[in-house]
């Protein structure tokens, strides 16, 4: 049974009445307890109005500049059962409706080695080209990482890379690329937000080809360093295709076709992950791209369409838009970057709805039909149109482990049905002497998480006694703005039924971010009610990837409330919102006004 409530303003301290600045919610909009319904603004800070109740907006009740005190009706809501905050914390009724994805912040999961058979190793009965004692299967960020460890610890090393270059997806097409783009998008972006404070720039003029060229030379600078850092350490490089030939042996195709047969003692494979591809998707069309094919700016068209609103397509959405294009992104969850705290995500959400056509979630696209016009895109969604037509489409859903492309099963190596390759915590699959890393041992598929897999992988080979126990995996969206996030989120939380204090801190209460126009942020952080010790930490906002560090160190290293609220951090600075947000938390904040519990 549904019932219709008013939903008012709380204590907001020693204030007559505040004007309200945004609107956050319409009718029709799904909302859950705590998201923020408007903003108002005092003569101190902005802040947030949440909701009281979770339910359908049924009726708004209040307008931008409007003067609103304690007491005042901001909407109508209908609710299934009328419950308060902290009925529902009790009841630990609070669902994680999230789409399902493997979490960046917990520790590399996969299936158990013992839940699937093992394959019998084939048999080698020819004569090895080259012997080695350690064979390093791909050079990304985590095979090259695991090679030059294993070398300076003695190690005679053979680095196996299918491609002319090393680094790998992230390295050539991937990480690097985009961020030397991006970094070009935030120029411009700054560039045009400056003329709302009387400095105003024509709109650029972009070069595509030299904006490649500057791209390709940034990539080119790195890949030339770890040649470089290669011989210098001694590391065997064999450019061809890789695949077991049994459990110590791998056969070696060249691009021109020569075969080598390299034996090891022990091997790391770090094969890593391939663009997932739909097989309805009319790839075939030099208008429909791939992550890769974007980073190539074959051209910036008018309208773009997204296919897939995670961290990849948003990434590059930030790009095309910056350089002209209309944007339109698609995904088929009920929210952004899957994986982030919704809160974090609300703001973010109605940054791009200014910026962006359109923006559609709960949408699937079922067609993509090419023709003179463009691509026209057929849609299932209940706000999207039933077409549209593009001038190109990017498909950006997502990456899937190389496990299944390099004959493992020759080795005896377990590989599951989705492709990837079961380890320890040590990185040792079920062959005693083959270890795997990267994006082929499971989410999350984070370049810096492969790398410090890798140097476990090298260490144990020499005998060492290392595990991968890391308690958090940072993630970041380089988006505009930036949304970073570690550890445990609050979702997470509720799920599991932890007992934790919150500390929100927006930043438009921050005197740096004012200054630089990053008003639109806010930092969150999340402790244990019983022990104080942080669990995570989410950012919205610039610099967001540079700032969630302080946070990973502090969860990694069991850091406390106090911990933190009694660091001096350096004033003004984006950085002391993460102090800020933990006096929110803790109840000793001076520079917002927290309404009385």
């Amino acid at each position: 049974m549904s019932n219709v409530i008013e939903v008012k303003v709380p204590d907001i301290g020693d204030f007559d009445s505040v004007e309200i600045i945004e609107m956050l919610v319409a009718p029709g909009d799904e909302i859950n307890i705590e998201d923020p319904l408007i903003t108002v603004e005092s003569d101190k800070a902005s802040m947030e109005i949440p909701s009281s109740a979770a339910g359908t907006v049924k009726a708004v009740k209040v307008a931008i500049g409007d003067k609103v005190a304690q007491g005042s009706v901001i909407i109508e809501l209908e609710v299934s059962e009328i419950k308060n905050v902290a009925e529902i914390v009790a009841e630990g009724e609070t669902k994680n409706e999230t789409a399902q994805v493997e979490s960046p912040q917990a520790a590399t999961e996969s299936v158990p080695t013992e839940s699937i058979s093992a394959p019998d190793a084939a048999s080698f009965d020819g004569s090895a080209d080259i012997q080695a004692q350690v064979v390093v299967l791909g050079s990304g960020p985590g095979g090259y990482t695991a090679a030059f460890r294993a070398a300076d610890l003695g190690k005679q090393v053979v680095l196996i890379e299918k491609d002319d270059y090393l680094g790998g997806v992230c390295l050539n097409v991937g990480c690097i690329p985009s961020k030397a783009l991006l970094h070009v998008a935030e120029v411009v972006n700054e560039a045009r937000e400056f003329s709302k404070l009387g400095v105003t720039y024509q709109e650029p003029d972009i070069d595509t080809d030299k904006l490649r060229e500057h791209k390709n030379k940034v990539v080119g600078r790195l890949t030339g360093g770890l040649k470089q850092l290669a011989k210098q350490r001694k590391v065997q490089i064999l450019n061809g295709y890789g695949k077991f030939t049994s459990a110590n042996t791998i056969g070696v195709e060249a691009a021109d076709g020569t075969k080598q047969v390299v034996a090891f003692e022990n091997c790391i494979i770090a094969a890593g992950s391939s663009v997932t591809r739909l097989p309805f998707i009319p790839w075939e069309d030099e208008r429909v791209w791939d992550s890769t094919d974007a980073l190539e700016l074959k051209n910036i068209p008018k309208r773009l369409l997204v296919v897939g609103g995670g961290i990849i397509g948003l990434e590059m959405a930030t790009v095309y838009h910056a350089l002209g294009a209309q944007v339109t992104v698609v995904e088929l969850g009920p929210g952004l970057i899957p994986g982030a705290d919704r809160d974090l995500l609300k703001p973010f959400e109605r940054t791009l709805k200014r910026r962006y056509e359109n923006i559609f979630v709960n949408t699937k696209v079922t067609t993509l039909t090419p023709t003179d016009e463009g691509i026209v895109c057929q849609f299932e969604g209940k706000k999207a149109p039933e077409q549209d037509t593009f001038d190109n489409v990017l498909v950006a859903i997502g990456r899937s482990p190389n496990g299944k492309l390099i004959d493992a099963e020759k080795a005896g190596v377990v590989v599951n049905e989705q492709g990837f390759i079961p380890v320890d915590t040590q990185q040792r699959t079920n062959v005693d002497h083959i270890f795997a890393i990267g994006d082929v041992v499971g989410q999350p598929m984070l370049a810096h998480k492969a790398t410090h897999e890798a140097k476990v992988a090298a260490e144990v080979i020499d005998g060492q006694q290392r595990f991968f126990d890391a308690r958090t995996i940072p993630s970041v969206a380089y988006t505009e703005p930036e949304i970073a996030w570690c550890g445990q989120t609050e979702e997470q939380l509720k799920a599991d039924g932890i007992e934790y204090e919150k500390g929100v801190f927006p930043w438009a209460a921050s005197g740096r971010a004012l200054s630089v126009g990053a008003d639109v942020g806010m930092t969150k952080v999340l402790y244990d009610k019983a022990t104080h010790r942080m669990l995570g930490t989410g950012i919205l906002g610039k610099n967001a990837g540079e700032l969630i560090a302080e946070a990973a160190l502090a969860v990694e290293m069991g850091a406390e409330m106090e911990d933190i609220a009694l660091t001096i951090h350096p004033h003004p600075t984006l950085s002391e919102t993460i102090n800020f947000a933990t006096e929110v938390a803790e109840g000793t904040c001076t520079d917002i006004y927290l309404p009385k519990k």
